[in-house]
């Protein structure tokens, strides 16, 4: 493991250069830049003389092109229309305005902090497929949560890969926080029924469960998914919500939104965390994720550093992209 010590030391050097207020704008890089979405979009803009069918049907061929999706985009456009018309706004230009103002509605603005802090065991189960940046998340959950005086415990509960676990294990490391971890292979429930234990024991403030994400068989998932929420409600009493956060890599597009939808019948998550918004990502799926399946964006990942793991603020976020 000693690539991934070197890859915390130096992130740990370039948050030093950099410093923690570095804008969200710059870490949003090409979602916001010249090729990004919002960038062609004010472009777009700016080129046009009359507001016309013209005008929205290009706009959707933009919309579409940046992972917001056929459906979502046709609901963008509509809204868009109908207020353009009440608003009643001539000025092509002034339309990147009314967009920005539709667009935000599409974001769910409830619940977007965690919901860590009632009395007693609070628990966070963290899914998602292999290579969205799961484990890394849960790492950079862990060090925030320590840092705001918690007492956090993790729970290596993606069995399945021998490498989860060992970057679960440095990551606890890192974040100063204890571990509970069996061999590669084991019963999952065992892992998160003797992390739930621990934390009761020791007076922990917040449980951290890494999972599988196996998601080629829908009901093996299912079924490992539905074991460990009967586990975690008959450790910490039943009817009592703990959340349940859904990790998707940014950049994958509408592929992002079918693990939401899958992932949604199967746990009853609290809501999302977008990874990789400061690489290729376009930035739409956010819209899409947030719109069909009525749930908040929590998180958004915008770099390696552990600092880059940021809460989501529907009026910051929005800010930096139509700037």
């Amino acid at each position: 493991m000693s690539f991934l010590k070197n890859l915390f030391k130096k992130d740990e050097e370039k948050e030093e250069k950099k410093g923690f207020f570095e804008s969200l704008k710059e870490k949003l890089g090409r979602s916001v830049g010249e090729e990004g979405l919002f960038g062609k979009v004010k472009s777009f803009f700016l080129g046009k003389k009359i507001i016309d069918d013209e005008l929205y049907e290009e706009l959707e061929d933009i919309l579409i092109q940046s992972d917001i999706g056929m459906e979502m985009t046709l609901k963008i456009v509509s809204e868009l229309e109908k207020e353009v018309k009440a608003r009643k706004v001539e000025n092509p230009q002034e339309v990147y305005g009314v967009l920005k103002d539709v667009m935000t509605n599409f974001l769910v603005k409830e619940n977007t902090g965690l919901n860590v802090n009632k009395p007693g065991l609070n628990v966070i189960l963290v899914v998602g497929v292999n290579g969205v940046g799961k484990t890394t998340t849960i790492g950079k959950l862990a060090s925030k949560l320590k840092s705001e005086g918690k007492k956090v415990i993790l729970g290596a509960g993606d069995t399945f890969r021998a490498a989860a676990i060992e970057q679960l294990e440095e990551w606890a490391k890192r974040a100063d926080v204890e571990i509970v971890k069996h061999s590669q292979g084991s019963d999952p429930g065992a892992v998160v029924f003797d992390t739930l234990q621990l934390a009761k024991s020791k007076n922990a403030d917040v449980a951290i469960i890494d999972t599988a994400g196996r998601l080629h068989n829908k009901n093996n998932l299912m079924k490992e998914l539905e074991k460990i929420n009967k586990i975690v409600e008959k450790q910490i009493g039943e009817g009592i919500s703990y959340e349940s956060l859904l990790v998707i890599d940014g950049t994958t597009g509408q592929n992002g939104l079918t693990q939401a939808r899958v992932f949604n019948e199967v746990t009853h998550l609290t809501g999302f965390v977008v990874t990789k918004l400061d690489g290729t990502a376009k930035g739409g799926i956010i819209f899409a994720i947030s719109e069909e399946l009525k749930k908040p964006i929590k998180y958004i990942g915008v770099g390696e550093g552990i600092n880059d793991l940021r809460e989501f603020d529907v009026k910051e976020y929005i800010e930096a992209i139509f700037d």
